[in-house]
């Protein structure tokens, strides 16, 4: 949560991270956010202070904020990837292509698809009867618990969901995939041996991550729905609820240069003795 805000904040108040990547980076930190906001304190309330109950309103609530950050997230991490396919593969032309006006569209296409994604699924699944069991077998309100406790026909939920887990998972991430397939054979051809190093090393911890994220996704809501892999899918659903909100800030943000100097600059306004400094240079 501090490393997320702290992106934000910086992104926000340092001009020398309004570019793209940044902008993207401040959208992704934002969302990471929210994210954590929805899930885990409900969570962590289960887990210590064993206060596991929750009405059918915020169970709906939490579901939507969920489907809805997850979808966004997605499409974003793509747009990532490409913003820094142009920057690597074509930078002559990378000014021209990524002004602006296209981050904001881009942006704005992740959040609105998202949006209309998860408002589609939550619609039907409202439909939905519960009769019997109120026990949903997860540490948050997710589709797919929340489909097995229902006792109507819940097969067009079923193939609403998996239609949707595809659209918002398999073309993003191939062309994440694409992008970066592009990024390390353009990263090879650099002659200095410690840039090349130092840009795989970049590329390969993203790509690390993004194929973590939606490989997660997919086992979760693409596979066969059966008990004997009920609490697999509880653990991979931890890799895609958990780590990218931890992961993503180290990976993407913390590390460059840029929002290092920028947190430098910050720490020197701070009123505080030079003593305390020190200890951030």
């Amino acid at each position: 949560m501090t490393g997320n805000l702290l992106i934000i904040f910086l992104v926000v108040v340092d001009h020398q991270l309004h570019t793209p990547m940044y902008f993207f980076l401040g959208n992704l930190s934002c969302l990471e956010t929210c994210y954590i906001s929805n899930i885990l304190p409900k969570m962590l309330a289960g887990l210590l202070a064993d206060e596991n109950k929750i009405t059918f309103t915020e169970c709906y609530v939490q579901f939507f904020f969920f489907g809805y950050l997850l979808a966004t997230e997605c499409y974003l991490l793509s747009v990532m990837s490409y913003d820094r396919y142009l920057a690597i593969c074509k930078p002559l032309h990378y000014a021209t292509n990524m002004n602006a006006q296209m981050c904001i569209q881009l942006a704005a296409c992740s959040w609105i698809n998202g949006l209309l994604g998860t408002i589609t699924l939550l619609s039907v699944m409202l439909q939905l009867t519960y009769c019997d069991s109120n026990e949903i077998d997860h540490y948050f309100c997710d589709s797919v618990p929340l489909i097995k406790l229902s006792c109507s026909d819940t097969d067009l939920v079923e193939l609403l969901s998996f239609i949707l887990t595809f659209v918002f998972t398999l073309p993003p991430f191939l062309l994440t995939l694409t992008s970066y397939v592009y990024i390390i054979t353009t990263v090879l051809r650099i002659p200095s041996t410690v840039g090349r190093k130092k840009a795989f090393s970049t590329c390969s911890s993203h790509l690390i991550v993004v194929c973590t994220f939606y490989g997660a996704i997919m086992i979760v809501y693409m596979i066969p729905k059966t008990e004997a892999l009920k609490n697999l899918r509880k653990v991979f659903s931890l890799l895609y609820t958990v780590l990218p909100p931890i992961a993503n800030p180290l990976i993407y943000s913390l590390r460059n240069k840029e929002v290092k100097d920028a947190f430098r600059k910050m720490v020197r306004k701070i009123p505080i003795p030079k003593k305390f400094k020190q200890g951030f240079f």
